[in-house]
């Protein structure tokens, strides 16, 4: 299966590692409606909340700097 395509408006220096629902979402965002984002984030190295670092995984923390990062 191809690895899903991150969503306009996603940080660009976010962790190729780091999946959330709005990345399997596959519709076009009109301009003006603003993103909601649900705060649900997993690691693809640990399949939960928490990557191998036993750190929260999300858009925030997964970030360069981290050990566990990977760019996009």
């Amino acid at each position: 299966m191809p690895e899903p395509t991150p969503q306009p408006g996603t940080s660009s220096q976010r962790c190729a590692l780091l999946r959330s629902k709005w990345m399997f979402i596959h519709v076009e965002r009109e301009a003006n409606d603003p993103r909601q984002e649900s705060g649900l984030c997993w690691c693809v190295h640990t399949q939960n909340c928490l990557g191998p670092d036993g750190q929260v995984a999300n858009e925030e923390s997964c970030q360069p700097g981290r050990a566990c990062y990977e760019a996009l």
